[in-house]
């Protein structure tokens, strides 16, 4: 590779480092902040508080600041995003140095922030055709790049924080992620070029609340990716359901304490790998056909495994193998997507995916617990595989999915 060659990709290289570092923090904080809001009131009702400031902000930032972002630029929306999301996250600890710290400041915070972070995230993921471009990448490559740092960042965050929470408190942990952003921050100022979009005669460049919504539109009035909206929406929202219920009460019906453990990390583990192998093999099989397999792998199988009950070292090969599978489908959704979205409006359309799909989540869980509720655990886990493959069934095949 030139000197030259080197030159071109360092700003996609600096972009997915800026996003890794952001999410590191963002995995920080996941794990500081419940701690916290249980430190400062002591009871459960605060954590469950701090679950939703810390949810409710992404619904309404991927609603609301796509527009923002198409408006301002991608480049200067990310720096903004960066920059506020430290600034509130940095003003957690040092509150609570100070002794002022109440719940109801720690939830506004923690609010303000993840606000930004739909936002964030999209301004940085809106810029990346272009930076594949410039470095002469495959959209299929850079996005699988980005998935792979994403769920690194993810564990490195997760494995950090549990480090910081034991070592110097669940406050002081958020120091980690104040500096996160700032690395992110840098990056992007440094590193990251603004970029020139190009618009063409169907680009909806409406004002006001027709600009707003304008991402919602496109997505209604594209029939392919209203119909990867569909089944995401979907999957993502039984897929909630298993991490946050299912596996956990599946776990405890084991009796082993680490169960619940293993089980996560031989899935985020396979996912991993499976995102980095699809760097590497790329668009060289059919899309559809893989993305249909995949998606029957990494949702149907783990529901059937765990309604069968194999012995723990069976299960949790059965999820790494899962795992695998699951890797590579947002870089598969995410190439589809940039290359049918209009540049003009590529951060709008992406954050209403983002909002739709995280509204979903907290449907899920609350279905399969009142499942659980109701028939028992084994029946909502054998009923979770069969209404997975009515959606793959109902809303991944068609004429739609030819230009997929």
């Amino acid at each position: 590779m030139t000197i030259v060659d080197r030159r071109r990709r360092t700003p996609l290289i600096a972009l997915l480092a800026a996003d890794g570092s952001s999410r590191v923090g963002n995995a920080v904080t996941v794990v500081a902040v419940p701690l916290l809001a249980l430190q400062i009131a002591g009871t459960p009702w605060a954590v469950a508080a701090a679950g939703v400031a810390a949810t409710m902000p992404i619904v309404i930032g991927g609603a609301l600041g796509g527009a923002l972002v198409d408006r301002v630029g991608f480049r200067r929306a990310s720096i903004v995003a960066d920059a506020a999301s430290g600034a509130t996250v940095l003003a957690v600890p040092t509150l609570g140095a100070t002794g002022l710290l109440p719940l109801w400041a720690l939830l506004l915070l923690v609010f303000a922030s993840n606000l930004l972070d739909a936002p964030g995230n999209a301004a940085r993921r809106s810029q990346i055709p272009e930076l594949c471009a410039l470095a002469g990448v495959s959209l299929a490559r850079a996005a699988a790049a980005q998935a792979t740092v994403s769920r690194t960042a993810s564990l490195v965050g997760a494995s950090v924080a549990g480090l910081l929470v034991a070592v110097v408190g669940a406050d002081a942990a958020l120091y980690a992620t104040a500096c996160s952003f700032a690395i992110a921050l840098a990056l992007t100022i440094t590193l990251v070029p603004r970029l020139e979009l190009e618009t063409g005669p169907d680009t909806d460049t409406a004002d006001g609340f027709a600009g707003l919504i304008a991402g919602f539109r496109f997505i209604a009035r594209t029939p392919l990716v209203l119909a990867v909206v569909m089944m995401v929406l979907l999957t993502n929202a039984i897929d909630t359901a298993g991490f946050t219920v299912l596996k956990p009460l599946y776990a405890a019906s084991t009796g082993d304490g680490s169960a619940l453990g293993l089980m996560i990390a031989c899935s985020a583990g396979g996912a991993l790998i499976g995102a980095a192998m699809y760097g590497i093999i790329g668009d060289r099989l059919p899309r559809h056909p893989l993305y249909v397999a995949l998606f029957v792998i990494a949702g149907v199988i783990p529901s059937i495994a765990l309604a069968v009950a194999p012995p723990l070292p069976v299960l949790l090969v059965v999820l790494f193998t899962c795992g695998l599978a699951m890797g590579p489908l947002n870089p598969l959704i995410d190439s589809a997507l940039f290359r049918l979205i209009p540049a003009a409006i590529r951060a709008r359309v992406l954050s209403a995916i983002s909002a739709g799909v995280a509204a979903g989540m907290p449907v899920g869980s609350f279905v399969a617990g009142a499942a659980v509720t109701a028939i028992g655990l084994q029946p909502t886990l054998a009923a979770t595989a069969a209404v997975y493959i009515a959606v793959i069934l109902a809303t991944g095949f068609g004429k739609r999915w030819r230009d997929f």
